[in-house]
């Protein structure tokens, strides 16, 4: 049996004859858990998104204000937007927070960047995931500003996929990020910001 030939198949056993009956039940076996412990799961995702090429940074809860300040310092942004319910112990000297009730492409365009939250990150894939609720705000704002610095809590970072979906709600509009914005031609010539920022930076708060 060709492999093409097995893929018909489950899908004709899936579907059943009546397309109105319930489909069978998907094959397990998968892995649903890493088993790895909070500092792995963190050194797991700080390398993944490097490879990405996003930056990466560590941060005590304690001294996440310093780390923000100097991930901004580094890229000299001085006015930001934010999403309603972003939490910071602190204002920022010398940093504008602007926060997004709605404001225009074009304007979030002029923005130094973006900071937001995010609702979990998987370690295997370096992938951080949005969810659109408080502290990290509607899609345009993180994909418009040129550059996102997110900030990851600990308790947030799993070990893989289906562990990620388990903490989702499918009702909410999320968006997947896997290091910054990039894209490649028939050549394989990068290119980065095309569709979203052009820099990623990450603080992994905790562990």
């Amino acid at each position: 049996m060709s492999a093409r030939d097995e893929v018909l198949g489950r899908i004709r056993t899936a579907v059943g004859p009546d397309r109105d009956q319930d489909p069978a039940p998907a094959p397990g076996g998968y892995r649903t858990h890493a088993g790895l412990g909070t500092a792995q799961l963190l050194d797991q995702l700080a390398e993944r998104l490097s490879d990405y090429r996003a930056r990466v940074r560590r941060a005590e809860p304690g001294g996440l204000l310093d780390t923000v300040a100097g991930a901004l310092a580094g890229r000299g942004a001085r006015r930001l937007a934010v999403p309603p319910g972003l939490d910071l112990p602190g204002p920022l000297d010398g940093v504008q927070l602007v926060v997004d009730d709605g404001l225009p492409a074009r304007e979030l365009d002029g923005f130094d960047g973006v900071i937001t939250g995010a609702a979990v990150a998987i370690a295997q894939t370096g992938t951080i995931i949005l969810d659109g609720s408080a502290g990290q705000g509607r899609r345009a704002l993180s994909l418009i500003p040129d550059y996102h610095l997110c900030l990851v809590q600990a308790a947030q970072v799993v070990g893989l996929v289906p562990e990620a979906v388990a903490r989702l709600r499918p009702d909410r509009p999320l968006t997947w990020i896997s290091g910054p914005s990039a894209t490649s031609d028939i050549e394989l010539d990068r290119v980065e910001g095309v569709h979203g920022p052009r820099t990623l930076e990450v603080i992994l708060i905790g562990g």
